[in-house]
C-alpha cells in the first residue's frame, strides 16, 4: 500500500480546472519531486493534500485513511508536516522556540490543564532533536530574524520535522537563496534525507535541486500529469521538455 495515494483528484474554480484528474502513488521513504511551468498546479497540489483547499472531486488516501476534505490540523495530527513558499517564522523568538512551539502544536495533550511540564519537555526534546538533524544545533538560541535566509529555510524545515511527520512536503525549500546558500542547504537536505529516510513530497523549480534530491519526478502542466518516472526518464521525456519550451497547446 502507497503512503499517500491521489486518485482521479480535480480542483475547479468556476471555469478554471487548477488540477485536472491528478493520479499520483508515493511509497515510503521515496522522495517525490513535482514540477511543472507556473501556473501548472503546483501549489494547489499541495493545498489539497494538506487540508487547506477542498478537492472539487477525487481521493486522497493516507496510510490507507481517506483524508480529502479533512481540516488542516486533522491532517497534520495524522502524520502530514508542509514547509511553505513564503517564510513563517516569529522572528524575535530563537530557533529552538520555534520548533518547540511547532512540536507542541501537534502534542495530543496540549489542550489538558495539568502536565504543562511534561509537554514543554518532550517539545524541547523534539525541537532540539530536529534541529540537530537540520545541521542548526549551533545556532539554536539565535532569534530565527537574525539568521541567513538560508538557514531560516531550514529552520522552517527543522519545525515541520519537530511535528514527527510521517510525509514531509516542502514547498520551494530553495527559493529567495543565493546559489551558495542554495547549494549549502541543498547538501544539507541530502544527508538529512539519506540519514533519514524521510518520505518527502518537494515543489521545487530548481532543477538541479530537483535532480540532486528525488527518487522519482511527477510533472504537472496545466493541472494534469504529463509525466511520472525516474529522474533521468522524466528528463528525456518530449512532452516534459515541450512543456518547459511553451510548445505544449
Amino acid at each position: 500500500m502507497p503512503l499517500l495515494e491521489l486518485d482521479g483528484v480535480t480542483r475547479r474554480y468556476g471555469a478554471l480546472v487548477a488540477l485536472d484528474q491528478v493520479a499520483m502513488k508515493v511509497e515510503e521513504g521515496e522522495v517525490r519531486a513535482v514540477i511543472g511551468p507556473n501556473g501548472a498546479g503546483k501549489t494547489t497540489l499541495f493545498n489539497v493534500i494538506t487540508g487547506t483547499v477542498k478537492p472539487t472531486t477525487g481521493a486522497i488516501r493516507f496510510s490507507g485513511q481517506a483524508i480529502a476534505g479533512l481540516p488542516s490540523h486533522q491532517i497534520c495530527r495524522l502524520g502530514l508536516s508542509r514547509t511553505f513558499q513564503i517564510t513563517a517564522l516569529f522572528p524575535e523568538m530563537s530557533a529552538r522556540e520555534n520548533a518547540q512551539l511547532a512540536a507542541q502544536a501537534r502534542h495530543k495533550q496540549r489542550w489538558q490543564p495539568f502536565g504543562g511540564g511534561k509537554i514543554f519537555k518532550e517539545a524541547q526534546a523534539l525541537a532540539d532533536a530536529a534541529l540537530e538533524q537540520l545541521g542548526l544545533s549551533g545556532i539554536a538560541d539565535r532569534p530565527a530574524g537574525l539568521l541567513s535566509h538560508g538557514d531560516q529555510r531550514l529552520l522552517e524545515v527543522a519545525m515541520a520535522m519537530a511535528q514527527q511527520p510521517r510525509v514531509l512536503l516542502l514547498d520551494e525549500p530553495t527559493q529567495g537563496l543565493s546559489v551558495e546558500e542554495t547549494a549549502q542547504a541543498v547538501e544539507t537536505l541530502a544527508r538529512f534525507l539519506q540519514a533519514s529516510r524521510m518520505t518527502v513530497l518537494l515543489v521545487e523549480h530548481d532543477m538541479e535541486v530537483v535532480f540532486r534530491l528525488a527518487h522519482r519526478i511527477t510533472v504537472l502542466h496545466r493541472g494534469a500529469v504529463i509525466a511520472d518516472g525516474a529522474p533521468a526518464e522524466v528528463k528525456a521525456d518530449p512532452r516534459v521538455q515541450d512543456a518547459y519550451l511553451g510548445g505544449l497547446d
